[in-house]
């Protein structure tokens, strides 16, 4: 069994996904547009094609990106240009200070400051960060224990 997160963009995946490869070199492993949709049209894929719903079909239906060695999913969902992330965080665990230092400076450039990076007792540094996008990151330094 597997278990991986899903993200709705509402709209601004393509935004999100050049985001995410600049501020953590991810890389997109499959990406499918709504006019990709070979059902369209069809019953039972409503909302999921060229027409449905009246979703531009240049939106991301699906697609499939990795940060590091995690595969994350994602999509422009109903494209309301609200997205909300609430009630979960990605942990993002740097090898040292300076690339957290770095991770959190440019995750939250257009973001919002949940709890500045600090020493704690279980980090190096550790900080709290939600970006652009609402989504809530929790940077800290690998222990070295």
């Amino acid at each position: 069994m597997q278990v991986q997160p899903y993200l709705m963009f509402d709209g601004r995946t393509d935004e999100a996904l050049a985001f995410y490869k600049k501020v953590l070199s991810a890389e997109v492993t499959m990406l499918m547009r709504f006019k990709e949709n070979p059902d369209a049209g069809k019953p039972g894929a409503e909302g999921c094609g060229p027409g449905g719903m009246d979703i531009d079909p240049e939106k991301v239906m699906h697609c499939e990106f990795k940060i590091g060695s995690t595969a994350l999913l994602a999509s422009d969902g109903m494209c309301t240009g609200k997205p909300q992330f609430q009630g979960v965080s990605f942990a993002l665990s740097a090898p040292d200070v300076a690339k957290a230092e770095q991770w959190f400076g440019a995750l939250g450039e257009g973001g919002q400051v949940q709890m500045p990076m600090a020493q704690t007792f279980f980090s190096e540094r550790f900080g709290m960060v939600a970006d652009k996008f609402g989504v809530s990151w929790m940077v800290l330094v690998e222990s070295k224990r």
